[in-house]
């Protein structure tokens, strides 16, 4: 195993006493930003399958994101020797996977993701997983301070029903979904209820080990936030001011290092510049999105960090498809085929040969791919967590949470601002809504990210952008109650059943095809230009078109036009008459692979698969109201 590991730093004698722990040790590591973890976990698989004899398919690795996945995948097959056949999954595509294979007739990929683990929690409390899992010898789990509600229940339920080792990492420290508990009581319980359960339930039995050397931050000024780490630790619901003091004091810290002002030309020209990666981290999603829109407006190349649960496939798996001849790919016939395709920078096409292998049945080895089970992965959401991750960007904006397990060089945080003081009379419900630890915390996640440089921008200004109570969405809205001016565009806003020029625009859908895979790019701009004045039916807005350099490239979803909708009703006995001419502020998030209507597919000539290419959108968009419209809004005269 030792020469796997020549290029890679020693390990210190606390990580070396993780590694070194047998199969069936029950094992918690509080380890702390920036101190190895993911190395140490690599070299604790490849001791349990190298040294321990266990196989990949008695080991089980979850963690809270695609992004950890693809660093800790990477990592193994770097690194790992034979634990490189070791999977890791999130917590989604495992809940997803247990469920296909007790309950395959449920409808799975079509719920929630609250649902899919309610339901996995269900199938391993009512025994429906004891035969799947039969053969479990240790489970290995990253970030296990975010285990809560649900999820934490659901994990509690396979340690506590299965008899395997387990190796649990986490740092109470960087604890950040409580958020995600609706109960406000419950939500401030949760940050170290896990870490209590496994040391009230496994007693002695539990190993406690801690990682404490921090091996990121190569500078003094990207360190200036981990001496808070052990105060946060300590942190808990009754702890003082509940936090507030000290997150006052993470962001007096924060803001004694480097400002940059606010986010104007010449900002935006010295972080495209920057010749190493950079993140610019927002303390809300809605943030994030002006950040993005200002880039954008500067001609800056970026990339919005999407959600967690966000399962894009790649455009090359789309192609694939279309080069493909006949049922079945062999592995001379893949790698021809990849010399053509448009990979990602750092891909192999020997590993994403064993990935896609996962999604459907050998033959002969691992020497044929047939297409069908990895066309209903896709349609399942079942596509392995490796090929659905963002592709790596020098410059990326994100929220405090979702740049969560990632590092960078240089990290730019915008000033959160202070939390406003509780006021139980203010009918704005985040008025009383903000848990001050959980801010501090997230701070500290932000502020523990860089590996050299940490600076901070002045906020954004948010005026009138908030989310909409309705939906999961941010808006722009106005002084006047009723004033509705843009709407956030999400994943599935497209329609997707049918290939772009299907409906309600006809095109060549071949040719449209062809232009999505090499002439349309992510963060370009886009229009959505409204094709009639009114809506066919009651319940959704008239169909808008995605135009993209004067052309159609696809439609708006069913999903967006109901949404677009909601968002217009001020109130529920009022039904919209007027709806925006054209909806601008849009960009490319990605070209994916999507599925849709088989026979659509065949009538269009694009194969009997039912799998084509898409323009996924993000941004948050302005309305464009015919002149009309405009004349009243600026009046005032309209009467919702």
């Amino acid at each position: 195993m030792s020469g796997a590991y020549e290029t890679t730093p020693p390990l210190t004698a606390n990580q070396q006493a993780v590694v070194d722990l047998p199969a069936d040790a029950l094992t918690l590591v509080t380890a702390g930003a920036g101190t190895g973890k993911t190395h140490t976990l690599v070299r604790r698989l490849d001791r349990l399958v190298t040294e321990e004899d266990l196989s990949a398919g008695e080991i089980l690795v979850l963690t809270f994101s695609r992004a950890a996945v693809r660093e800790l995948r990477t990592r193994l097959v770097t690194h790992g020797d034979t634990a490189r056949h070791v999977r890791a999954r999130t917590f989604d595509s495992w809940a997803l996977e247990l469920l296909s294979e007790v309950d395959a007739g449920g409808d799975w990929p079509a719920r929630s993701f609250e649902a899919r683990v309610q339901g996995a929690l269900a199938a391993i409390d009512d025994g429906l997983a004891d035969e799947l899992y039969e053969d479990l010898r240790h489970v290995v789990i990253d970030e296990v301070q975010d285990l809560v509600g649900s999820r934490r229940d659901l994990v509690e339920a396979l340690l506590d029903r299965f008899d395997c080792g387990f190796t649990v990492v986490g740092d109470p420290a960087q604890s950040i979904y409580g958020f995600t508990v609706r109960d406000v009581e419950q939500r401030q319980a949760e940050p170290n209820r896990f870490f209590e359960w496994l040391r009230n339930t496994f007693g002695e039995d539990l190993t406690e080990l801690t990682l404490e050397d921090n091996f990121r931050a190569r500078t003094s000024e990207a360190r200036t936030a981990l001496a808070f780490g052990p105060r946060l630790r300590e942190l808990t619901e009754s702890s003082g001011d509940g936090g507030r003091s000290l997150y006052g004091d993470l962001r007096e810290t924060l803001r004694g290092e480097l400002n940059l002002g606010d986010l104007d030309g010449f900002v935006c020209s010295s972080l495209a510049d920057f010749p190493g990666t950079t993140a610019v981290l927002c303390r809300t999603n809605g943030q994030a999105l002006v950040v993005a829109e200002t880039l954008a407006a500067h001609g800056v190349e970026h990339r919005l960090q999407r959600s967690a649960r966000d399962r894009v496939t790649p455009a090359w798996i789309g192609r694939l498809f279309r080069a493909a001849d006949g049922a079945t790919l062999t592995r001379a016939g893949f790698d021809e085929l990849a010399a053509t395709l448009p990979l990602p920078a750092d891909a192999d096409s020997g590993q994403l040969w064993r990935v896609l292998q996962r999604t459907g049945t050998r033959r002969g080895n691992d020497r044929t791919l047939e297409l069908a089970p990895l066309r209903a992965a896709m349609a399942t959401g079942r596509l392995p967590d490796e090929l659905t991750v963002q592709p790596e960007a020098r410059l990326i904006v994100s929220s405090f949470h979702r740049a969560k397990g990632l590092e960078f060089d240089r990290v730019v945080v915008v000033d959160p601002g202070s939390i406003p003081v509780s006021d139980p009379k203010s009918k704005r419900r985040k008025d009383f809504d903000i848990d001050p630890a959980e801010s501090a915390r997230a701070l500290y996640v932000a502020m523990t990210r860089p590996r050299d440089e940490l600076l901070w921008l002045n906020p954004p200004d948010m005026s009138n952008i908030r989310p909409d109570p309705k939906l999961d969405r941010w808006g722009r809205f106005g002084f006047r109650y009723w004033v509705r001016a843009g709407l956030e565009l999400i994943g599935g806003d497209v329609h997707t059943d049918q290939p772009a020029g299907m409906r309600d625009f006809t095109a060549d859908a071949i040719e449209l095809q062809e232009h999505l895979a090499t002439k349309v790019n992510a963060g370009d701009d886009v229009v959505l230009e409204r094709t009639m004045p009114v809506a066919a039916g009651l319940r959704e807005s008239p169909p808008y078109l995605v135009i993209h350099q004067g052309r159609p490239i696809g439609a708006a979803s069913q999903k967006f036009r109901e949404e677009l909708l909601l968002h217009l009703k001020t109130s529920n006995n009022y039904v919209p008459e007027n709806w925006p001419a054209r909806i601008t502020g849009v960009r490319i998030d990605a070209i994916e692979t999507v599925t849709g209507s088989e026979a659509a597919g065949s009538m269009a000539g694009l194969g009997s698969y039912g799998v084509w290419l898409a323009p996924r959108l993000t941004g948050l968009s302005k309305f464009e109201w015919d002149k009309k419209q405009n004349e009243e809004d600026d009046g005032g005269t309209r009467s919702y």
